[in-house]
């Protein structure tokens, strides 16, 4: 690959950052997974492969690389620009907030604004995390909002609920991590198909939800992640509708539906005007994830 055959004169840290930003301008790469630009998703790339603190580069800039690592550094950041590959499949681990998860090509990347709410507990909107005993993760991939459902509500019981086999395989892998395979179940279903008579308190879901337009620009990126969680017919809203359709049958008395649906908030409002629909504040902001209780359905 052009570039990546002259990389001789590449001693340190410092080097090799400003020639994997170099490289990852050139190539025109996209940032949409962790990082949104060059420079933090090289140096995460170098540092994760170093086996060094992710947030402590300064201090590592000048020391030189052993032979060994400069090519283990070089692979990384080479498969990035040949593969156009997330960072996260390069290096198997994704970051919600503090939380690690396993990661690999079986799973959508975990960026969902839901842990951010989780980590609050999804306060106010529940005044006693304590009280939760059941909660839903529709559409678990690899298990991240599951397992930070179980974190947030300590006496809770989670099913986390796939249609893919190979993302509950992932989702496994991350609940034994994490202690909480008696407290999670991995249920292979096509939403809430499998689940006859299960009702719970919360009902969490980051369902697909790009629609079809958005779907065919896609960058490389995020073509490398299965299709299955992505593309959610024409206006992005086919799981949506079939989740508002069936949640009321699965919800106990004041239970919560929180449903994360990217930029279809005007779509989903034109489409359903009556329901009371409740738009969560992230960080992002109050567009991507609503709330229903049981009574709104």
């Amino acid at each position: 690959m052009k570039h990546f055959d002259d990389t001789e004169s590449l001693i340190t840290v410092r080097d090799w950052l400003r020639f994997a930003v170099s490289r990852f301008n050139e190539a025109k790469l996209f940032f949409g997974h962790g990082s949104d630009n060059a420079f933090d998703e090289a140096a995460y790339l170098i540092l994760h492969t170093l086996h060094l603190p992710l947030d402590r580069l300064e201090p590592f800039l000048d020391a030189s690389l052993t032979h060994g690592e400069s090519e283990q550094v070089q692979a990384a950041l080479e498969r990035r620009v040949g593969e156009r590959l997330p960072a996260a499949y390069i290096t198997n681990e994704a970051w919600l907030g503090e939380h690690r998860f396993y990661v690999d090509e079986r799973v959508i990347v975990p960026r969902s604004f839901i842990a951010e709410l989780l980590h609050e507990q999804l306060a106010p909107w529940v005044e006693d995390p304590d009280a939760v005993g059941s909660a839903l993760d529709l559409c678990t991939g690899s298990g991240c909002l599951a397992i930070l459902a179980a974190l947030a509500f300590p006496d809770s019981r989670i099913d986390a609920v796939d249609l893919s086999g190979d993302a509950l395989a992932v989702a496994a892998k991350n609940v034994a991590d994490y202690g909480l395979a008696d407290r999670i179940e991995l249920i292979e279903s096509d939403l809430f198909a499998a689940l006859n008579g299960r009702t719970y308190d919360v009902i969490v879901s980051n369902p697909p939800y790009v629609n079809a337009e958005a779907v065919a620009a896609l960058p490389p990126e995020y073509r490398a992640e299965p299709a299955l969680a992505l593309g959610s017919g024409e206006d992005g809203l086919d799981a949506t509708r079939q989740i508002l359709a069936q949640a009321k049958t699965h919800l106990n008395p004041g239970g919560l539906l929180l449903v994360e649906i990217g930029h279809n908030r005007d779509a989903l409002e034109a489409a359903y005007p009556a329901l009371p629909f409740t738009w969560l504040d992230t960080e992002g902001g109050d567009q991507f994830v609503f709330m229903l209780r049981r009574e709104d359905l």
